[in-house]
């Protein structure tokens, strides 16, 4: 299973780095150092939410209301700095996260308890959490001019000449990293998502980390939250509006099954950054809008194309057996 995952990745790099090489020869200042830097802090929240989906998905489940419950998130911290400009930054941070954390474990407690699918909570979820920021905003937009300069810095503040979007980044897939690969929940993850019927076996309960999966992307989304919103100074109702699509998409590129139970924490950064270097590249290079979503959309049905013939598994020739006995 291993060698498997690390060839995906390493194929995903190099068709990363074949990307940037045809931009290069295009348009040579793309592919200078701080412009690829400005690119993966542009898709700094795409990574954090990629994380968080894709921890939802080994599980054989899917949160599409991660989007909804950035922009929900999102416009609760900006109504709160709006309305008592003095609070501190840190406290809003914990805020966002454990906002982000309890709209997740909504999600978590319908599929556990009460064994909705997943894809049918979050489709409810993904309009119930719109729906809560119209009626907490009266469908009014929160605008630069009423949020603090603290608010509006923090995303854009240097540490070592890089943003700390990017640093925040980074740490999600330090933290993402150690808990899949050297704790009992990350194993359990793989476990539940590779055969539910035989992690229960070995004492694990489904149900539970199903449930902690969907708090993750709950947490990360509402850290995301008010990353979004304070990086681009506006909070309204359709922030984020479809984002969820290119979140799933990252996780699908990066070679996380959709069917559970592989993927790892490398390819969801790769599929991450594929897709925001088609975003940052195409318009340079004066192509068309629409062309752009051709390109993401051929990745995508080509990425499930391979993930589909890495999955399959040749099946025992009984018969064959039974004649030659």
């Amino acid at each position: 299973m291993m060698p498997l995952r690390l060839s995906r990745d390493v194929l995903l790099a190099l068709a990363l780095i074949a990307l940037i090489g045809l931009v290069y020869l295009r348009f040579p200042a793309f592919a200078t150092p701080e412009s690829l830097l400005g690119v993966f802090n542009d898709t700094s929240i795409l990574i954090i939410l990629a994380l968080g989906q894709m921890a939802v998905i080994l599980t054989r489940c899917i949160d599409l209301s991660m989007a909804s419950n950035l922009a929900l998130v999102g416009m609760c911290t900006a109504m709160l700095n709006a309305a008592v400009p003095g609070i501190p930054i840190p406290l809003l941070i914990v805020l966002a996260f454990v906002l982000g954390a309890a709209l997740g474990s909504i999600n978590g407690l319908l599929v556990w308890k009460l064994d909705i699918p997943p894809i049918v909570v979050t489709l409810g979820t993904l309009t119930i959490f719109r729906g809560i920021i119209f009626l907490i905003s009266d469908g009014q937009w929160i605008n630069a001019h009423e949020m603090s300069p603290a608010y509006k810095a923090l995303p854009r503040l240097d540490v070592l000449g890089i943003p700390i979007l990017s640093w925040v980044a980074v740490l999600c897939i330090g933290c993402l990293y150690v808990l899949l690969n050297r704790t009992p929940h990350g194993r359990a993850l793989f476990a539940v998502g590779g055969n539910p019927n035989a992690a229960v076996y070995t004492g694990i309960d489904v149900g539970r980390t199903r449930f902690n999966a969907f708090v993750l992307s709950g947490a990360l989304s509402g850290i995301a939250g008010y990353l979004w919103v304070s990086r681009y100074a506006v909070a309204y109702v359709d922030i984020a509006a479809g984002f969820e699509l290119d979140v799933v998409a990252a996780c699908v590129i990066g070679g996380i099954s959709i069917a559970g139970g592989m993927g790892s924490v490398a390819g969801a950064v790769l599929g991450a950054l594929f897709l925001g270097v088609i975003k940052n590249a195409l318009p340079v290079v004066n192509i068309s809008p629409f062309w752009q979503q051709a390109i993401s959309g051929s990745a995508i049905i080509i990425a499930v194309i391979f993930n589909a013939r890495s999955e399959r598994r040749p099946g025992r020739i009984i018969l064959k057996k039974a004649e030659q006995t």
